[in-house]
């Protein structure tokens, strides 16, 4: 039987994060043309690990981390019925351990974490193309939201 422990992720973790960091990247590029070529990078992860408005989480099996995801207290946008949300990103399972569950092992724990927070509004953004990902967000509780669109104006 597998077991998995999930906990609160540290700066000697980062190695492994920043890996986790360029396969979310290399699995969304074919969702979005707008991605700079060459490496990039989406977050300030130590930022994220040291900061008291967000929780970074890591999935360990067998002394690996095998997956992880953060959530960030966000202030929301005056004009809505909540003050503040958790917004979710960094969701990140290894190819090998898909499939088992850990990506809702996450949200749990990020959901937690946010509700000890007074936070009870949670969101995440996803790619439209991306159903494998919208599956499993739904599977955990998210329902579609919003669509953003974009234009590109004449070359």
């Amino acid at each position: 039987m597998d077991t998995f422990k999930i906990r609160t992720a540290i700066l000697s973790d980062l190695e492994t994060l920043l890996e986790f960091e360029q396969g979310i990247i290399a699995a969304e590029r074919p969702y979005d043309p707008t991605l700079r070529a060459g490496r990039i990078s989406y977050y300030d992860l130590g930022e994220l690990i040291n900061s008291d408005d967000a929780e970074v989480v890591v999935v360990e099996h067998e002394g690996s981390i095998v997956a992880s995801g953060y959530a960030k207290i966000k202030k929301a946008q005056a004009f809505l019925d909540h003050g503040m949300y958790s917004y979710l990103g960094f969701m990140y399972t290894h190819i090998d351990y898909r499939g088992k569950g850990l990506n809702k092992m996450v949200i749990d724990a990020l959901k937690k974490w946010s509700d000890s927070r007074g936070i009870s509004e949670v969101r995440l953004s996803v790619y439209s193309d991306n159903t494998g990902a919208i599956k499993a967000y739904e599977k955990a509780g998210f329902k579609k939201h919003i669509i953003e669109m974009r234009m590109v104006g004449p070359e």
